[in-house]
């Protein structure tokens, strides 16, 4: 059963996007998984978006998707949202994704832009919408041109959000503007996919947050966005302040590399990355703790 949602908060408004476990030799590490989710819950999280870039989707075969999937609702599916990553730059592809996690018990779908095939943005309605079309779930966009290549631009956004089950958008496009404009035309549920904007996006018409950071300080995350909510801006800005190292020092590299370091660090589940991401340096490492320590983050 899922956890309840609003059609303001259709998926709550903590979200860490969780890294997948390996265990040494590079296999899918499942039960560090559940323990992984249940400590992210745990510490406030109102759901988990499994299977995503941070979880190194790319690299992670879509049996392994699907068993994650399913070992991280067995761990906390009744407590949080488990969002499943099935975007590729492949429509057919991320149907079947789509079908398999629906078939798994997932509570709803993050699909990502198609990614370095650059279609045109009637080409991203259409691959986005067959998607929608394939499942019951409901769908979050995520809107990430820095790494797809592409934008979906605003009036696409607008357009997306007539499908009933279109209900949401990751926005990690870095656009004050333009994210004031597609939330105003839209209606759609709109999330910070970029943690140094949690604030200033929140200050435009975002419910919430599908964090990085996560993973280490989404008790802080959660004060600002409830300090934010509740009028409290001066507290929200503090705690924005407070965390401004922390936002920096996760994304001097690839976020997955630092927090993968970061979990190892405090005795949590990550395991290595698969090639071609790579560990830190252990120059990058100390430079992390440096930063996490200016950002309250114990290790």
């Amino acid at each position: 059963m899922a956890p309840t949602s609003t059609p303001q908060t259709p998926f709550g408004r903590v979200l860490t996007a969780m890294v997948t476990p390996f265990t040494a030799d590079g296999a899918l590490d499942l039960d560090g998984a559940q323990r992984l989710a249940t400590h992210l819950v745990d510490a406030g999280n109102d759901g988990l978006i499994i299977n995503g870039t941070t979880g190194e989707s790319p690299t992670t075969s879509d049996a392994e998707k699907r068993d994650l999937v399913r070992a991280v609702l067995e761990a906390v599916g009744d407590r949080a949202h488990v969002v499943a990553g099935v975007g590729t730059n492949d429509t057919h592809h991320s149907i079947e994704l789509a079908r398999t996690a629906e078939r798994t018990g997932a509570h709803g779908l993050l699909v990502v832009t198609p990614y370095y095939n650059k279609p045109p943005q009637e080409g991203l309605y259409r691959h986005f919408t067959a998607i929608a079309d394939a499942t019951d779930l409901p769908v979050m966009l995520y809107d990430i041109p820095g790494r797809s290549g592409v934008p979906i631009n605003t009036e696409t956004i607008v357009r997306l959000a007539e499908h009933p089950r279109i209900v949401a958008n990751k926005d990690a496009k870095g656009d004050l503007g333009r994210a004031s404009w597609a939330i105003a035309r839209s209606g759609l549920a709109w999330y910070s996919g970029d943690d140094m904007l949690n604030l200033p996006l929140l200050s435009v018409g975002a419910v919430g947050f599908v964090s990085v950071v996560g993973h280490l300080v989404t008790p802080e995350l959660r004060a600002l966005v409830e300090a934010y909510t509740s009028g409290d801006v001066q507290k929200a800005t503090e705690i924005h302040q407070k965390l401004l190292p922390v936002y920096t020092g996760m994304f001097r590299t690839q976020g997955v590399m630092t927090t993968k370091a970061a979990l190892t660090l405090q005795g949590l589940p990550a395991g290595p990355l698969r090639p071609p991401m790579a560990e830190c340096t252990p120059e990058e490492i100390e430079q992390l703790k440096i930063d996490l320590a200016a950002g309250g983050v114990q290790l």
